[in-house]
């Protein structure tokens, strides 16, 4: 079937990079709707937020479904790169967060939702993990940030799952999420502060470091139901190392855009639900204002990388070889 607006072949060159933008999409969404709660927004905000990333995540699924079935060579390299492997997760958490996103909406279509990201990224953790293990040649340059998105999408299973009743398997993936983030991170400190900086293509990754923590207190608080001392841990964890990537703004503002800036939006969304939340079970109101200021640093963001996104699609730059 002929791809409307661009030639088909051009999807030989669709990133799978681009789920980290549902990612960042999901995650404001999400925002959007606690936001609602805290600061009165209208419900149309939120549902409007959902729909349209619900559509955008239907056009990349579909569009990448697409470049499997005609060019299976270039999604095999995908697949084959230490550092794009982890991008497949992408999908799968998108999934999940989305599936969190429709709980109040439609519980029928969060629960498949759920089901099949559950399935999907317990499959492609697995498959990713088992790659570590099993003789992979991955490099501690190689690492990135981005090895953190499989684990990531373990901790936020609990988002919907507790709620469609599936507690102890919620407990699961949170235990797993929460032990290999501690791994992983402890090793991604040694390479960055021993081995060479990241490209600075990937320098926009770092955000992803805030995203474990803050989705780790969301997902806690979900399955305990209160804030305890682990959950202030993870909490104010988040907050340190964001505030420690604030700090390097500049280095990141003198970034040209290319598509790995999607990283800023997932985690900067994950913290900012974080303090809502907190705000809305402790009533701190310097909680409440840093959420709001991160509220505002978020949408800036998230409206930015739309319109460079878009900017580029129009001027055909994503579709294309990468440099």
């Amino acid at each position: 079937m002929p791809i409307p607006f661009f030639d088909k072949e051009q999807l030989r060159y669709f990133p799978i990079t681009l789920f980290a933008a549902t990612m960042g999409l999901a995650g404001f969404t999400l925002v959007l709707q606690r936001a609602g709660r805290v600061w009165g927004f209208h419900p149309a905000f939120g549902h409007t937020a959902l729909a349209l990333t619900a559509l955008v995540f239907l056009a990349f699924v579909v569009l990448y479904a697409v470049k499997i079935r005609a060019f299976r060579a270039e999604v095999a390299q995908e697949l084959g790169n230490p550092v794009k492997l982890n991008l497949f997760a992408g999908l799968t958490v998108s999934t999940v967060l989305l599936s969190a996103a429709f709980l109040e909406v439609s519980p029928a279509t969060s629960y498949y939702a759920w089901i099949a990201g559950t399935i999907g990224h317990l499959a492609l953790t697995l498959y990713i993990m088992g790659r570590w293990l099993n003789g992979a040649s991955l490099e501690i340059p190689q690492l990135t940030p981005l090895a953190f998105i499989p684990v990531v999408g373990n901790i936020l299973i609990p988002l919907a799952g507790v709620s469609h009743g599936a507690r102890e398997l919620s407990w699961f993936f949170f235990s797993v999420g929460a032990v290999f983030w501690l791994v992983l991170f402890t090793i991604l400190v040694y390479r960055l502060i021993f081995h060479a900086i990241l490209p600075e293509r990937l320098l926009p990754t770092l955000f992803i470091l805030i995203a474990p923590p803050a989705a780790g207190f969301v997902a806690y608080l979900r399955l305990n139901g209160v804030v305890d001392s682990f959950a202030r841990v993870l909490l104010y964890v988040g907050l340190f190392l964001t505030l420690l990537l604030a700090v390097q703004a500049r280095r990141f503002l003198r970034l040209k855009f290319a598509l790995p800036a999607w990283a800023y939006s997932f985690p900067l969304a994950a913290m900012t639900l974080a303090t809502l939340l907190m705000y809305e079970h402790t009533r701190h109101e310097w909680m409440k204002s840093i959420a709001l200021v991160l509220f505002l640093v978020l949408a800036a963001i998230v409206a930015w990388l739309v319109v460079r996104t878009v900017q580029a699609a129009g001027k055909n730059e994503l579709l294309v070889p990468e440099g």
